[in-house]
């Protein structure tokens, strides 16, 4: 899913609820992807979870949207939404958690990245300026979603954007950073893609035995750091002995002025 080009955000001045099937209401908030509506989107969540509905069976959260499912039998519809309209006005001043920035390490190019210098040709760049813009930028996480721990990011640099691949391949190692559009991601596990791979770390992004099993977290921040091929080995040997350390930072201004 591609991000659109970003325009000034659009937030509705009444959320928008729609059916989603017999056991489902859509939430919408807004029409843009923008990092400040996504935060509306945030606070609404915790609100909800914080209230604890009955017949509440999970919220999924998006870009600018959220998708409640619920049991018909504990609660109807129309008592549903009236709950929900009252815990969007409460949303409103809900105090979010400070975001943090996690550093990625990543190996650019070669084994690691065969679609580097498909990127660079694009764009009309070198390698070595595709590295930089993509590693230059501080990546909010708008949503998880697709699979297991695959975080949707938002900051990256339109001279690297670039189309999907015409032929999706069949498979794709765990860790490998692609780009599609306006987009970049982490693939946390071996999959089919049609993402635009170049690079690759050794990090990894979901463990079912880990609380909570996903590294990245929606409302967090990503940075990548480029590490050679040596310091890839390293890190992936230490990943393995459970013994590497991830750096975290706190988020800075400059870093939530981005986003998209």
């Amino acid at each position: 899913m591609p991000v659109e080009p970003r325009r000034q955000a659009m937030m509705y001045e009444r959320p928008r609820f729609l059916p989603g099937g017999d056991r489902a209401l859509f939430i919408e908030l807004g029409d843009t992807i923008d990092p400040e509506l996504n935060r509306r989107v945030r606070r609404l969540l915790l609100t909800i979870q914080e209230a604890a509905l009955p017949g509440l069976v999970e919220v999924v959260p998006a870009y600018r949207s959220l998708l409640v499912y619920y049991e018909p039998r504990q609660i109807r519809r129309r008592e549903l939404r009236a709950r929900l309209d009252d815990l969007i006005h409460e949303s409103l001043t809900a105090e979010l958690a400070r975001p943090k920035v996690t550093e990625i390490p990543v190996a650019y190019g070669g084994e690691y990245g065969p679609d580097l210098g498909a990127v660079a040709d694009h764009n009309r760049l070198s390698p070595e300026e595709v590295v930089r813009l993509h590693t230059g930028a501080t990546y909010l996480i708008y949503m998880m979603g697709f699979i297991p721990g695959f975080a949707y990011l938002g900051g990256m640099s339109p001279r690297i954007a670039t189309p999907r691949l015409p032929t999706p391949r069949t498979a794709i190692p765990a860790g490998s950073v692609g780009i599609a559009g306006s987009q970049t991601g982490i693939y946390p596990a071996e999959s089919p893609a049609g993402w635009q791979v170049i690079g690759r770390t050794p990090v990894e992004l979901f463990l079912p035995r880990r609380q909570p099993p996903a590294l990245l977290q929606m409302g967090d921040y990503v940075r990548f750091v480029p590490v050679s091929d040596e310091e890839f080995h390293v890190i992936k040997k230490k990943v393995g002995q459970g013994t590497y350390k991830m750096e975290e930072t706190p988020v800075t201004q400059e870093d939530e002025s981005g986003g998209l």
